[in-house]
């Protein structure tokens, strides 16, 4: 509907403006009649004159003019009553709502933005004069995605009360497609190297239905700055893309794109120079810089010296330094002297810094990961760091953070990190069925940032057949302001190996523990720890492997009775976190290594040495396509002698593979066994009432072996590579709590101190069914799925495997399922 702009000057009493020409009066009153959501005195304040002015035709046209000016009215009529003025309003009626229908490349969102650009929304007053801009500029956004059918049909439903409803219809139609796109003028490279480029693709044959050849003016676009810095990236200076056409079909299905393109010649850089200030560090930023002489002109290294002199300077707190790159030309000579002019601007200062997202976690506890601090001077790199910091914390989803001006003020700026946290504390439960594990079942409560402090308390029980865990652990990641960490722990366990597909042993141990964790840089730290442990060990068979500690610590009295022992532990370990988050990251490492050993005045001298690695590296420039690799070595032996035996790694504290570091495998299958000798004997001859008055003994050619349960070895190694890869159906707001990926997984556990010459001189089918338990190089290897979720009772994480590698006696599950609070 079309705005009414006219001016209606007539006389209640018949007297007219116009019927006066230019005889004027004093105005005595003034009136506005129709008013509904505009209050009297706003209205006033947009007529320009007052009672006791002079007003005539002139003046009161004015008025009018004023009051369309102020955006509330659809049509103004002014009337003369005597001496008085009164002017007769009709507002402009309120947006109730805005429903769009039809509209599939354009989301909702998308559109409403669009609207608020304009000033329409619900509550807003309805601008009919834009209604028309509105419709036009969405039509354009369809074209500019090749949807050249696209209709827009824009009504408006009266409501009661001077309310409107908007309703946009879209009949969008289908995108047209790229049919051909024609590159004119290039003569030193072909049209396939080109178009091997650009992201548009063009008359895709039937059977490449997962492709899209669709049109979209923003690709083309860049599309054709892909070619252009093809050619500056090869020193063609004067390249240049003279024109550009874009030609639709008859049937508007399909566009036809064509380049016209000037190459130029190769350019080299004769020289370079800076001008400006570059804070007296020009030697050191010219070393540096990628920028050099006497080679060929390169438009992304020239790029790139200007954005690494940006950021160099932003380091220092000149966060708007501005660096403009003005070449000099000498065609006849084909070289280029650039010249960089450097203008660092004012040093900007952190006036403030705000947290906001954080629901649950305290302030202080955001506020302590960060490396940019208040008063202190803006620096990019510790804003970044600060942000990485913060969302390596297990509680953190997502963080980001903006840099806010503060208006009248040059050299200050507010800082606001938004953060969006995650579930900190899970309810713990893992289930799983394997052919010696049975069914097993963990259960525990973990809080990793326990009432909003960023301290873990945890208690955890796991129970299986076999197994029993009883653990409470409290860990403070700031003991003192400057990030010494300290955690305690109180354990008890019970084990028997018998349940588990091990050997015949019961184990108890309780004990409690301290650590101590000191910084060395932002992802460097060292640990230092102790424990206290009491242990006792019942029903220990005679093996091969437990033989040492038998003969060490069997009381000849009672040689039946169990074991006591009392360890004192001492730990160094080192790690180096570098991973952009705490919980499903996508680029940098965790690297860690453990120095375990017991003091001289425990029971058992023994130590282990343990490194573990794991790396990311993202494929794609949104982090959904990630390729991991890890890798783990583990060594433990025994030190010194007690009750003349030297000593070796206990058989308790033997390494062991789980199921969730070998998926395919059972808990513990591919463990080497153990292993017991029993010398054959020949009977003496019988006496005449039958009895047989003893035996001697036999060749040990016919001795018996006899292989019992798994028991381990003192070395292990790991390896895995993962493809992660977008979880279907889901959108990218979930790739920060569900992870899908691919694997293959490989390990062994070896026994470097058994020595299989020890056995040769068995029978030859003895032998044979003797594994060599000290070689290194019996690797079991697997392949399969992954998915990852944490749920809201924790992470989740279900593997569907198949072994590519094992041996004979291996048992395999091909499905594997657990909840717990570590991946």
């Amino acid at each position: 509907m079309p705005i009414k702009k006219h001016l209606a000057v007539t006389s209640l009493l018949g007297a007219s403006f116009a019927a006066l020409g230019q005889n004027s009066f004093i105005v005595e009153d003034l009136k506005v009649e129709g008013l509904q959501r505009v209050a009297l005195g706003a209205a006033l304040t947009h007529i320009p004159i007052n009672v006791g002015d002079q007003v005539d035709d002139y003046t009161v046209s004015k008025t009018i003019k004023a009051l369309f000016a102020s955006g509330h009215f659809d049509d103004i009529s002014a009337y003369r009553d005597g001496n008085q003025v009164i002017f007769k309003v009709k507002e402009r009626p309120t947006i109730a709502s805005i429903e769009f229908d039809g509209n599939k490349d354009i989301k909702d969102e998308q559109l409403q933005e669009s609207l608020d650009q304009q000033n329409i929304r619900a509550g807003e007053t309805l601008d009919r004069t834009v209604i028309d801009s509105v419709e036009k500029g969405l039509i354009e956004f369809f074209h500019s995605i090749g949807k050249y059918n696209a209709k827009i049909e824009m009504s408006i439903v009266e409501l009661p009360r001077n309310r409107v409803r908007l309703k946009l219809d879209f009949k969008e139609g289908d995108a047209a497609s790229v049919r051909q796109i024609n590159l004119v003028g290039n003569e030193l490279f072909s049209d396939e190297e080109l178009l091997k480029l650009v992201e548009s693709q063009q008359d895709l044959p039937w059977w490449k239905f997962l492709s899209s050849d669709r049109y979209q003016k923003q690709t083309i676009e860049g599309d054709l700055e892909k070619i252009r810095s093809y050619y500056l990236d090869r020193g063609y200076l004067r390249f240049n893309i003279d024109s550009t056409q874009v030609s639709v079909s008859p049937e508007r299905e399909s566009v036809y794109v064509t380049a016209n393109l000037t190459e130029g010649e190769q350019y080299m850089v004769k020289d370079f120079e800076f001008i400006g200030d570059l804070l007296g560090r020009e030697d050191l930023i010219r070393s540096v810089v990628p920028l050099k002489s006497g080679e060929l002109y390169n438009g992304s290294i020239v790029t790139a010296t200007e954005e690494f002199i940006k950021s160099y300077l932003a380091r220092f707190g000149y966060a708007n330094a501005e660096v403009r790159t003005v070449p000099d030309i000498d065609d006849e000579n084909k070289e280029v002297k650039l010249t960089l002019a450097v203008d660092p601007g004012k040093r900007v200062y952190v006036r403030r810094i705000a947290v906001n997202g954080n629901q649950v976690t305290a302030d202080h506890v955001v506020r302590r990961e960060m490396t940019q601090l208040e008063g202190a001077w803006l620096s990019n790199q510790s804003l970044e760091r600060s942000k990485l910091q913060i969302q390596r914390l297990p509680y953190m989803e997502s963080v980001d953070f903006e840099v806010k001006p503060i208006p009248g003020v040059d050299d200050q700026v507010d800082v606001d990190f938004k953060v969006k946290e995650q579930p900190a504390g899970s309810f713990q439960a893992g289930v799983a069925y394997g052919s010696y594990g049975g069914l097993q079942f963990n259960v525990g409560v973990s809080e990793s940032n326990f009432l909003g402090t960023g301290n873990q308390l945890a208690f955890n029980i796991n129970t299986g057949r076999g197994s029993k865990r009883y653990t409470v652990s409290y860990t403070n990641p700031y003991f003192t302001p400057d990030g010494v960490s300290q955690g305690s722990s109180i354990f008890y366990s019970d084990f028997d190996g018998s349940k588990l597909g091990l050997i015949d042993y019961d184990q108890t141990n309780y004990g409690i523990g301290t650590n101590f964790g000191f910084p060395i840089d932002a992802v460097n730290r060292i640990n230092f720890g102790v424990r206290w442990i009491e242990e006792e060990l019942d029903r220990i068979p005679d093996y091969e492997q437990s033989r040492v500690m038998r003969l060490a610590f069997t009381d000849p009295e009672n040689p039946d009775a169990g074991f006591d022992f009392t360890k004192y532990e001492l730990s160094v370990g080192w790690s180096r976190i570098t991973v952009n988050r705490g919980m499903f990251p996508t680029d940098g490492s965790r690297q860690s290594a453990t120095f375990r050993v017991t003091t001289p005045n425990s029971d058992l001298n023994f130590f282990k040495v343990n490194y573990d690695s794991r790396f990311y590296w993202p494929v794609s420039n949104d982090h959904r396509w990630v390729f991991s690799a890890r890798a783990g070595l583990a060594y433990g032996n025994g030190y010194g002698e007690i009750n003349g035996f030297e000593q070796t790694l206990p058989f308790q504290e033997f390494y062991r593979i789980t199921e969730m570091e070998l998926r395919g495998f059972d808990r513990n299958t591919i463990l080497p066994r153990a292993l017991q000798r029993s010398p054959s004997s020949l009977g003496g001859t019988p006496l005449p009432d039958g009895t047989v008055p003893g035996s001697i003994g036999g060749d040990p050619q016919f001795d018996n072996l006899i292989q019992g349960g798994r028991i381990g070895g003192n070395a292990k190694a790991l390896a895995g590579i993962e493809m992660i890869v977008p979880t279907p159906f889901m959108d990218e707001e979930n790739t920060s709590s569900v992870r899908t990926s691919f694997f293959v997984d490989a390990a062994n556990v070896w026994d470097t101190e058994f020595d299989a010459d020890r056995y040769t001189n068995l029978s030859p089918d003895v032998y044979k069914t003797l594994s060599d338990y000290s070689d290194p190089s019996r690797f079991r290897v697997s392949t399969g799925l992954s998915v990852q979720w944490i749920s809201p009772m924790g992470p989740m994480l279900i593997s569907f495997a198949y072994p590519l590698k094992k041996e004979e006696d291996d048992e395999t599950d091909f499905i594997s399922f657990n909840i717990s609070n570590t991946f």
